[in-house]
């Protein structure tokens, strides 16, 4: 059985959006596409060679591929190390558009669709950005390992990794590393369902029921 992994740049705030270039992504007026260069670091570049230095396949959302398959077939021969392998490979694309996918090797698939292809022979499915498919993943229980590289960047606007829709889990940390620079480098995988537990072991003060009636009420 394949795995799906899923690696995303990330500020300290969640952010995810347009991380490579200022004409990246901008949409919803976002001001800080290519937040990531002035930032980025070795151990950024390490983990990006870890990931593609070995066979894998893409999974993408819609928006990611369009930015990937304006650029990638492309890049200049100095980027030939990531540019020849993403060609080559195999990209999924998790959308319900349909319009054509021009990039060579390129498959349109739905959840169960992916399922399929996870159940069968072949390398790892990577997602590179891709925000959109992560609640997807999760619910179905697809997601295999999650790698955040986070920058020590505060933007406050911007598309999160986990946005609406996003169903509630808990995670465990499988690996982690803090470069010098302050990038975190941190790989989960998923853990099951969020439990719900109190530090509180009396009963609740008077003054605490009426801040929890209010609450109730909408009025706190």
């Amino acid at each position: 059985m394949r795995r799906i992994v899923g690696t995303a740049f990330s500020t300290l705030d969640g952010v995810i959006q347009g991380p490579g270039g200022p004409s990246e992504d901008t949409t919803g007026g976002f001001r800080f596409s290519g937040w990531l260069p002035p930032v980025g670091d070795e151990a950024i570049n390490e983990k990006i060679g870890e990931l593609f230095g070995r066979p894998f396949d893409l999974l993408l959302g819609r928006r990611t591929y369009d930015i990937f398959a304006g650029y990638w077939p492309y890049a200049p021969d100095e980027m030939a190390d990531i540019r020849d392998p993403f060609n080559a490979c195999t990209k999924y694309v998790l959308t319900h558009s349909d319009q054509p996918l021009e990039w060579e090797n390129s498959q349109r698939v739905d959840i169960e669709t992916l399922r399929k292809v996870k159940q069968g022979d072949g390398p790892d499915l990577v997602i590179q950005g891709s925000s959109t498919v992560y609640p997807q993943l999760l619910e179905a229980g697809l997601l295999d390992e999650l790698t955040l590289m986070i920058s020590p960047v505060v933007l406050g606007q911007g598309k999160r990794l986990f946005g609406d829709g996003t169903p509630p889990r808990t995670l465990k940390m499988t690996s982690h590393k803090v470069s010098d620079a302050g990038t975190i480098i941190a790989t989960y995988q998923p853990a099951g369902p969020i439990e719900i537990g109190t530090y509180v072991t009396t009963a609740p003060s008077e003054r605490e029921e009426e801040r929890q009636a209010a609450m109730a009420e909408g009025s706190w």
